[in-house]
């Protein structure tokens, strides 16, 4: 099905589908970290990806080159989001729960809002600013920052690494709503995706060196789950999603991620809520 051509049941059917793929996936790579270096982990989940993503671009002939226009937004979205974020969540993982990384994580539109103000001449009215404050206040609340141990390096660099991350994707975003796309979003994902790889993988090399992998089924598992649910099929039905629904439809339904990833951290990691 064309996904300009979405009923609106489906398109929100697909949005449950992302937020559950997303959700789960940040207790999936919290598992994967018991395997694997974090740049590694990270960048074995892309190569089925890239490989599942292009052949249903070939198939359904929306396989294209693109154009030198299209090229900062690739390098953005790649480097920024698919390397960036990607990595210093699985490193900044290492040393917190996987419930608390999520909230951090999506903190992301937090930083949007005065972002787009700054740099895309967005000012935002009386009730946007009121949202941010309440998202700032609810952030505090679930994180209860007085009963962490701020003495501990491992807790700083933890924070530091993860709210980072969501920087880097809120100027990826940002970066996104100023460019003027000539080639439609989806079709250049492969591309994002084989920059992200060929980056990670060097990253890889060079930082943690070649690993010694204790190849289970579990990991196996974990890494399909990473590649197949949380990237292919994620940015597949999101790309849907984005042609089917508004976009403040979308982005408020997303913030239902952080609250999966909370949930199955209780119940598959048997994190405290």
């Amino acid at each position: 099905m064309s996904a300009d051509k979405l009923s609106r049941r489906t398109a929100i059917g697909l949005l449950v589908v992302v937020i559950f793929a997303w959700g789960g996936t940040w207790v999936v790579n919290k598992a994967a970290l018991d395997y694997l270096p974090p740049i590694w982990a990270s960048f074995l989940r892309l190569p089925p990806a890239i490989l599942l993503l292009s052949v249903l671009c070939i198939t359904s002939g929306r396989m294209v080159v693109p154009v030198k226009a299209d090229l900062p937004v690739i390098f953005t979205v790649g480097w920024l989001h698919m390397v960036g974020f990607s990595i210093l969540v699985s490193v900044g993982m290492q040393y917190l729960p996987a419930g608390r990384s999520i909230v951090l994580g999506y903190t992301t539109p937090l930083w949007v809002v005065p972002a787009a103000w700054l740099f895309l001449g967005e000012k935002p009215g009386p009730r946007r600013w009121l949202a941010l404050v309440i998202g700032m206040a609810g952030l505090t609340l679930i994180l209860q920052p007085a009963s962490m141990d701020w003495s501990n390096p491992d807790t700083l660099l933890g924070h530091a690494v993860i709210l980072l991350a969501a920087l880097l994707w809120a100027i990826c975003i940002v970066y996104g709503r100023a460019h003027r796309f000539v080639t439609p979003t989806f079709e250049l994902l492969p591309w994002q995706l084989l920059l992200a790889g060929i980056t990670q993988l060097a990253l890889a090399l060079i930082i943690e060196g070649v690993p010694t992998i204790n190849w289970t089924l579990e990991l196996v598992l974990l890494l399909g789950y990473g590649s197949v649910i949380g990237t292919s099929l994620a940015y597949w039905a999101m790309n849907a999603v984005n042609r089917g629904l508004p976009a403040s439809t979308t982005s408020i339904a997303l913030l239902a991620v952080p609250v999966v990833g909370l949930l199955s951290s209780k119940i598959f990691l048997n994190e405290p809520v």
